[in-house]
Parts: C-alpha cells; structure tokens; sequence
C-alpha cells in the first residue's frame, strides 16, 4: 500500500508516478485525496465532542457530589454522545471508503524503471550463455515429453481438467531433482532459511502481498464458509511471516526459501499458452523472499537476482535479464527484473522468474516493520521476492536445450547426483 502522506505533499509526483502504472489511477488517486480531506475534517469535530463530553462529565460529577442539580448537564452531555456516535460512524465509513481505494492502487516504479506500456518497452540489462546449436529441428517440450514417456497431458487432464498434467519416470524424478537442487544451492550457499509453509493462505496473507482484493478471480478459493485459499505463490506466507510483526534491525536482512505447489486460475489469460507446460493451474516453485532495512533493499534486489541466474547458469541453460517497464511490471513491484530461458522448441527467450523489491508496499500493508538500533521509532522494512526457480519451466528449458537427435535428453552434469548418476533420458520406444 502506498503510504498516505504522498497524497498530501502538493510537491509530489505521486500522480506523473501513478499515471505511468495504468489507466484510471489519477482518478482513484482524486478519490483518495477527497476522502482524505473529509477523514482529517471529522477527526477534530470527534475529539472536540469527546473532549467537551468530557469536561462535562466532570461538571457533572462535582453538582452530584454539592448535591445541585445536574438533569441539564446530563441533557446537555446526551447531545455530546450522539455527536460522538455520528461522527465515530461517518469516521469508521470514510476509513472504510478510503481503504478500499488504498488498496487498489499499485506500487509506485523506481525511478530507474523504464517508462512503457508493455512488455514492447522491457530493457535486456544482461545475457548469458549462447542458445545451442542443432543439426536437427529441435522439438518443443510438448513433443518430447510424450515421446520421452514423462509427461501426461491427456491424463492430467482426466483427472482434473486441462492445463493439468501428471509427470511419470524420469520426469517426475528430474522435477524432484530440480527442486532439491535448487533448496540446497539457496540454503548452503546463498544464506536462506529454508521454511515448508502452509499452502492455504487467509484473506489478510494475501491482502499483505497484494493479491486481494485486486487479483481474487484468480485465486482458487476453498468454499464459502472458509477464508482460506490455495496459494498461488510461496511469496504470500513467506512475506507473511513477520506480518504485525516489529523487527529487530539488527537481525535484518533475513532470507526465506520455500518449495510449494502453486495454485492460479488463470482468469485473465484468455487461452494464452494452453500448450503444453508454461502457463499451468498447478505448478511447482521454488520461491526466494527477503525482508531488509530500506536503504539495503535495492543492493539485496541485486543479490536475490543474482541467486536467481546461479539456477540457470549450474544448469548450463542460456538466459537474459530484462527490466520490466512500469506498464508490465506487477502490481506490488517497485522494480522487477525478469530472468527469461532459451527454449529451443520455441525459438524465444520465456520468463522463468521475476526478481522484484515491493520497498515498502507490502511491509505497510502487512504492518511489518523494525526498530533500527533494536529500539527507538518503528519504521517499515522493504520486502523483496522471486522465483528462484519455476520448477516446471526449468524441466521444459532442460528437455528442449538438452535434447538429442534420437529423442533422448542429456541431463545436466550438476542434477545427476540427485538421479543416482543418471546421464540421459532416453525414449521410451
């Protein structure tokens, strides 16, 4: 959430900034303001009619206690509490109302973020590694899955609906292979805890990432009588964790990494990447969260990045980095910086995790906050997440870069201690 006293700065940019996220912002943003000025105007009138009730109270007493009459005053003082009640209710209204455009509104970009309105004005800051050279026509991974004898479309399908699938064999253990590949480069050599949360998540879990109440269509929900829905990424109990929670500055940065099943319905998507691996209901992902002082968040957006190309670059899987522009990045981010994989079945680099740093956004809805020295005025931390990696994307660029011309696929020298010294992938017929 974006912190109330920029709409009161008649020096801030906050509506250029705003403008730069998307349509009908500045709108919203002149809502807030409106309810703003109108919260600040009750506010007075509340505390007067406390503070005169008050007094009263004490006139009262003391006509009681000389044993004048006190029907008048008592009279008098009934008015106070009716003013009170009025304005308690239009105040508790107007918070209301205003909360809930707050809470619309997105994250402000960094000013090293480059201004679009679509992916079309993404900036590549790096690339790694070279896209490998075939003489064959290299098949895409929805052709060697099948032919592999590792990936079921169809029955995934069966057994849920589409954009389900069921790995079996090899492609079952080379997804276990990844995901404890990359929880233990991340927790011995990258410094993160590892942390195996729960996968539903509350209303207030996903209010402090930023998912509600924006983005609920695509959440799966778990009926009516529950406020409890399955998580579409790790970052939402992870960032939670210290939720109206105050911090030791001293302890600061901490580091979280968690393997989890994700869950989203996709709602927005419109049949894009039906295909195949990339855009499914139910993944797996290993998920990368850091929560810092202010100062250290865009040093550490740098390093949890970083953490992120180590994946890739021990896998042997060419790669770029993008900054995202203000009109691709997320809702929450402040600046994002997308990794994005060669698939050789494709022909295109294809995202396979978005680094980001929320600054404060998150923190201040989440009431996350620390201390400095361990003491003193509490201030909000920065928060910061990425994929560290999808674990399915990883197996697709695996299958498609690593591939053979008889339809076997070489697996990657640093994954074959997690396959008991399996070398190759070979098809099934």
């Amino acid at each position: 959430m974006l912190d109330p006293a920029l709409f009161r700065d008649d020096d801030s940019d906050v509506e250029t900034r705003l403008s730069h996220r998307g349509d009908g912002l500045v709108e919203r943003l002149q809502e807030v303001r409106r309810l703003d000025a109108e919260r600040r105007a009750v506010i007075p009138r509340l505390e007067e009619a406390r503070h005169a009730k008050k007094a009263l109270g004490a006139q009262i007493g003391k006509a009681k206690r000389e044993g004048q009459p006190a029907d008048e005053l008592v009279a008098h003082g009934q008015q106070f509490s009716e003013t009170i009640a009025t304005e308690e209710a239009r105040l508790e209204e107007v918070e209301r109302d205003r909360m809930a455009v707050l809470l619309t509104l997105p994250n402000l970009a960094h000013e090293t973020v480059p201004v679009g309105t679509s992916a079309a004005e993404n900036v590549e800051v790096r690339r790694h590694g070279e896209p490998p050279a075939f003489e064959f026509i290299p098949q895409a991974h929805w052709d060697l899955g099948p032919a592999l004898g590792i990936i079921d479309f169809e029955r995934g399908a069966k057994l849920a609906r589409a954009r389900f699938t069921v790995l079996t064999g090899a492609g079952a253990r080379l997804e276990r292979a990844l995901i404890n590949f990359m929880l233990e480069l991340h927790t011995t050599e990258h410094g993160y805890t590892e942390v195996a949360p729960p996968l539903l998540a509350n209303s207030a879990s996903l209010i402090g990432t930023g998912q509600l109440p924006k983005f609920e269509e695509d959440l799966f929900k778990v009926g009516e009588e529950w406020d409890l829905y399955l998580i579409p990424t790790s970052e939402v109990p992870l960032a939670n964790l210290h939720r109206d929670e105050i911090l030791d500055g001293r302890d600061l940065p901490v580091r979280y990494t968690a393997f989890t099943p994700c869950f989203r319905s996709e709602a927005g998507s419109y049949g894009a990447d039906v295909r195949g691996l990339i855009r499914q209901h139910q993944f797996n992902k290993v998920e990368l969260v850091a929560v810092t002082k202010p100062e250290d968040s865009y040093d550490e957006l740098e390093r949890l990045t970083g953490n992120a190309e180590t994946v890739l670059e021990r896998l042997g899987l060419p790669y770029r980095t993008v900054v995202l522009s203000t009109g691709d990045m997320g809702f929450a981010a402040s600046k994002t910086y997308d990794l994005e994989v060669w698939l050789p079945g494709q022909q295109k680099y294809r995202e396979i995790s978005s680094c980001s740093n929320t600054e404060a956004f998150q923190a201040r809805r989440a009431a996350i906050r620390y201390k400095p020295d361990g003491k003193g005025k509490a201030e909000h931390v920065h928060t910061l997440n990425g994929s560290g990696l999808a674990v399915g994307r990883t197996l697709i660029a695996i299958l498609e870069n690593y591939q053979q011309a008889d339809g076997s696929v070489v697996i990657p020298e640093v994954l074959r201690a997690f396959l008991g010294g399996q070398e190759v992938i070979e098809p099934t017929s």
